[in-house]
């Protein structure tokens, strides 16, 4: 078929003449025409790639799902080992550490490491940043209280090795042989002082026996003080048990021990006495754990039945006068 010509109107010749186009014209044509495919190509390609998603972005976006599936089966998972992990730590300071004499864990120590700088900024320009950044703060904190846990268990575990020795250096038997309980003065507690007749704390147990007899060792340890006074607690000796025990025999007549000497529960150390501020012979005895002075009354398991340490226990809790 051929090609139309076009025609243009001339007013000045009242004819219509044929329009010839010139190269530049036909070029410029040409130009526009592809300029204009351009522009709508651009166009739809601009729509298609914000409307629909290409096979690429298509298993992206099913692998992006399936990730944040995985962290959130992540985060309930680390959410039960927090919960088991609790549980733990409560059985360890209040069963384990407390069965051989240790310390509980504090919070601030199990929980030491987390405040400060934002180690976690990285992770603010992901997709799903408040949930990857959960996740991996809880896997912080579980390692690090994981960490804490299991040089705990550590310390249980020599502390379990030592056990038997423990055993035999916590204080365990009366100080004086004393078969017949009325013979234990005073008990631990706000007493009547003897001199001053004041209520006092009375921080032992006043044993009343005559003076010159036996005064044992109530457990195994190392003699860490001897001191000879004539006021206070008098003639004393100091035994360090180890496992933060330690005991005070006071007012002796005589030692019969050395300061680092090692001594075993039930070996004489010294004699009661009527030495320092007493009113009488008799043994003043204390026992003190972690620095702290603590009622002896808990210490006689080895030597007592449950009716003779009910009738000490009745007797050492009478409101009397102490004998210093």
């Amino acid at each position: 078929m051929a090609k139309k010509s076009k025609y243009r109107y001339n007013i000045h010749t009242l004819s219509y003449e044929k329009v010839s186009l010139s190269v530049k014209d036909k070029v410029l044509k040409w130009l526009s025409q592809i300029s204009l495919g351009l522009v709508f190509a651009a166009l739809f390609i601009f729509i298609a790639y914000n409307t629909f998603d290409s096979p690429k972005e298509k298993i992206l976006k099913r692998e992006n799902k399936s990730l944040v599936l995985q962290y959130e089966l992540l985060d309930k998972k680390l959410n039960l080992l927090y919960s088991s992990l609790e549980n733990l730590e409560e059985k360890d300071d209040n069963i384990y550490r407390t069965i051989f004499e240790a310390e509980p864990i504090s919070k601030e120590e199990r929980n030491a490491g987390f405040g400060g700088v934002n180690r976690y900024k990285h992770l603010e320009n992901f997709t799903e940043a408040a949930l990857v950044k959960k996740v991996s703060q809880k896997i912080d904190i579980l390692t690090k209280k994981l960490y804490v846990q299991s040089k705990s268990f550590e310390e249980i575990f020599d502390l379990a090795k030592q056990k038997e020795k423990m055993l035999s250096c916590i204080p365990a038997i009366q100080p004086i042989s004393n078969k017949e309980l009325k013979h234990m003065a005073s008990g631990y507690g706000h007493r009547i002082h003897p001199i001053y007749k004041t209520k006092k704390m009375h921080w032992g147990m006043d044993f009343s026996s005559p003076t010159g007899s036996e005064v044992y060792a109530t457990g195994n340890g190392k003699i860490e003080k001897i001191e000879r006074s004539s006021r206070g607690y008098g003639n004393h000796v100091i035994i360090n048990h180890g496992f933060g025990y330690k005991t005070l025999y006071a007012h002796l007549s005589a030692i019969n021990v050395r300061e680092g000497q090692k001594i075993q529960r039930g070996e004489a150390i010294g004699k009661v006495g009527n030495t320092g501020t007493s009113t009488a012979p008799h043994l003043h005895y204390e026992v003190i754990k972690g620095g702290e002075k603590i009622n002896p009354i808990n210490f006689y398991f080895n030597d007592l039945s449950a009716d003779e340490f009910d009738k000490m226990l009745e007797i050492s809790s009478s409101s009397n006068q102490s004998f210093d």
